[in-house]
């Protein structure tokens, strides 16, 4: 039905998740219910329930035990439990919407980031993971980042979409704090895993179509509220400053290292099947380093964060 399906939520047409988060405008006019209905269950999802092209195999190199296997069991579980956290966070925000289509927009984000973290455990279960064990194993993977990164995190966005059920300052913090950040980690893993784990690429793609949809609409809620209530910037520029000072506390760039340096060894592993694929024009998934890769996502963090907050008119946070 790609004939109904908006060109942003089609997989053929959608851009990758940095062009479309940085250059495209979205509304909760725009992505309301009856949007999501017909694009992502009709559109994105399509003959992909669990994220990925029915029947598209998992090579079997990816279940055998090494550091390819270390590298995207570790990224998954860690990513099943954020956008797990990310989803019962989000649900505080459904009953203090200002409008019917905010409500129903975050309605729908909360189902998408459910989805993500099905998708992303399934992978899990679908590379050798029991699924009587699963919670353990993803607890063994990950657990230790999810204590020291994903529950400050957790902490901080329920304070104030929980407890001071700050509308604005929930959109804020999810737009520019966390899935502001991370999304960049996602663009990259979509690109690295295209050719030695196809079936995770696409569960990435179509993860990242949701959050082009999340971090526009968040951006347009940001922008159109301090356009009609100015007097609310200095709370924001607040909210903004004390998340990024968070964020620079939190061992992120030592978790993105880790899970580099592993994929770097499995990639040397497996260079007959990376080939000559480039991961962005002019350069070659086999000639990158681990420091190149999350040197590049580093860069994309600051790029689309900056896009997005001078969109919004908080390029003072910048500062």
């Amino acid at each position: 039905m790609t004939e109904t399906t908006p060109a942003e939520a089609s997989w053929d047409t959608a851009p990758n998740l940095l062009d479309g988060a940085m250059n495209l405008t979205l509304t909760p006019q725009d992505c309301n219910l009856r949007y999501w209905l017909q694009s992502v269950p009709l559109g994105t999802l399509r003959g992909r329930v669990d994220g990925y092209t029915p029947g598209l195999p998992i090579p079997e190199y990816m279940r055998k035990p090494g550091p390819l296997y270390d590298a995207i069991t570790k990224e998954y579980a860690f990513r099943a439990m954020a956008e797990e956290k990310a989803a019962r966070v989000l649900a505080y925000l459904v009953p203090v919407a200002p409008d019917i289509d905010s409500m129903e927009f975050y309605v729908t984000q909360v189902l998408d980031e459910a989805r993500h973290a099905m998708v992303f455990r399934g992978h899990l279960v679908e590379l050798g993971v029991p699924q009587v064990h699963l919670v353990d194993a993803m607890e063994e993977f990950a657990g230790a980042d999810r204590r020291t990164i994903l529950d400050p995190l957790e902490d901080f966005a329920l304070d104030v979409m929980r407890d001071k059920r700050d509308f604005l300052g929930g959109v804020i913090v999810l737009t520019v704090i966390i899935e502001g950040a991370l999304a960049p980690a996602a663009e990259l893993s979509e690109r690295k895993w295209r050719m030695l784990d196809p079936a995770a690429s696409e569960i990435d793609r179509g993860a990242a179509i949701d959050e082009i949809r999340h971090l526009t609409v968040g951006a347009a809620v940001g922008r159109q509220h301090l356009i009609d209530h100015p007097e609310d910037k200095p709370r924001v520029l607040a909210i903004i400053r004390d998340g990024m000072r968070l964020w620079e506390e939190l061992p992120i760039p030592d978790l993105l290292q880790r899970r580099e340096q592993l994929f770097q060894q499995g990639m040397a592993q497996y260079a007959d099947v990376v080939g000559d694929y480039e991961i962005w024009p002019g350069r070659r998934l086999v000639d990158t380093t681990a420091d190149e890769r999350q040197d590049a996502s580093h860069r994309w963090s600051t790029d689309m964060k900056a896009a997005r907050l001078r969109y919004m008119g908080l390029a003072e946070a910048l500062t």
